[in-house]
């Protein structure tokens, strides 16, 4: 059997796992009351269990531990481990409410360990403004504050139904792609169990009422860990994907383009608060998901929404390579692209405050059609979520009191 087949043969695992252990999880965090309460900063109503990520993890580790005992690779049991350090902080998170400083240092320790463990880091440009392989003493300190910056970018974005998961599956595809075409199988699989895993979670997130939970402080931070991996490796000296840089594609520039709109949300939502003379790490509604829920979308119609504008970033990046672009065009073109999106939130944002704050005509119309993407009403909805609720899906464990 091929490398290929197994992988897929261990998502389809990763997949049913994650679908068993789901309705477990779920009656846990019922009876310990481990659950995401409403306040003015949140979008939900009512208290939610959140113990997703926890359903995605065992999923995720059983095909890993699969794919571990048939290939014995040492680097895929340490990435494990690393993942399983992560979680277990964000769980900690979600039970105890660690400080950001605290929490911010832990994820610097992770992605220090991370480097030597794994031997992967940010060292190698690939050409970008000429450069290649970098000394040590500056790949490591870039490697710390683009590792944070990533996972802390991932944890932000999940505040909407969907969209973390649904962008994680989007981004491990985009990887899965980069590293099947350049042999690296070991990393080629471990995005398509990352993929596998967090689809039935992404099922009862969206459709679920009765078995609904959020993905969790745990759930987000070791996606953002393992796309980190995928990111250092893309980036580390003598990797199989080097075979990019003689086709002249901008590696830097297509890992940005997976990643343009959370990192760039996140840069933006930072400055704003220092701006505004305020912590960086102080939660607020300032977020690229809140402008689309403030107009009045759906969690749905707002995560298809930005993740179709991240998949336009990354088809135009794709686009500039196929056509010739250089190295350095293709980079400067994701920035753009970055910035112009963000600079739409403001766009946005200005003409909500005009009119005394009723918001001018541009902002009225886009609010008065924003009803059109309410689908929950719908007979195919009301099907999906009956399946994702019902026994096949939800199992014995998901009656008693609903957490909705």
């Amino acid at each position: 059997m091929s490398y290929t087949c197994t992988a897929f043969i261990l998502m389809l695992v990763a997949f049913l796992v994650t679908m068993l252990v789901y309705p477990l999880v779920l009656s846990f965090a019922r009876k310990h009351s481990i659950v995401d309460n409403p306040d003015a900063r949140k979008l939900q109503r009512v208290p939610v269990p959140k113990m997703g990520g926890a359903a995605v993890f065992i999923g995720y580790a059983t095909a890993s531990l699969i794919a571990l005992n048939m290939v014995g690779n040492i680097r895929l049991q340490w990435a494990l481990l690393m993942l399983t350090g992560i979680y277990a902080i964000g769980l900690w998170d979600d039970l105890k409410d660690i400080s950001p400083a605290l929490r911010f240092i832990l994820e610097s320790v992770i992605v220090w360990i991370m480097i030597p463990v794994l031997g992967i880091e940010i060292n190698d440009f690939h050409g970008l403004w000429g450069l290649h392989t970098v000394p040590y003493y500056v790949s490591m300190p870039l490697s710390i504050v683009a590792g944070v910056g990533i996972i802390n970018s991932v944890n932000l974005i999940d505040g909407v139904d969907g969209y973390c998961s649904s962008f994680g599956m989007m981004a491990c595809a985009a990887f899965a792609l980069l590293f099947y075409y350049s042999g690296d199988y070991v990393m080629f699989s471990a995005a398509l169990f990352a993929i596998g895993a967090l689809l039935p979670f992404f099922l009862h997130n969206v459709f679920g009422v009765r078995s609904k939970m959020f993905l969790g402080d745990g759930g987000s931070l070791m996606l953002g860990t393992l796309l980190t991996m995928f990111v250092f490796r893309v980036h580390t000296s003598g990797t199989p994907c080097a075979v990019y840089e003689d086709m002249g594609l901008s590696l830097p520039a297509i890992c940005l383009a997976i990643l343009a709109v959370p990192v760039f949300d996140t840069l933006k939502v930072m400055f704003y608060r220092m701006l505004r003379k305020r912590s960086p790490f102080q939660p607020d509604k300032t977020h690229f998901h809140h402008m689309f829920i403030d107009v009045g979308y759906t969690h749905l119609a707002t995560s298809i929404s930005i993740l179709m504008i991240n998949l336009i970033i990354i088809a135009v990046t794709v686009l500039s390579w196929r056509l010739g672009a250089s190295v350095d065009m293709q980079a400067y073109l994701v920035i753009g692209m970055g910035l112009l999106v963000q600079g739409f939130y403001f766009f946005i944002q200005h003409q909500k405050n005009l009119n005394n704050g009723e918001g001018s005509a541009l902002y009225q119309r886009w609010c008065s059609r924003s009803h059109r993407s309410n689908l929950t009403c719908t007979r195919w909805w009301r099907a999906i979520t009956r399946t994702v609720d019902g026994r096949f899906f939800s199992g014995l464990y998901s009656g008693g009191q609903s957490a909705d």
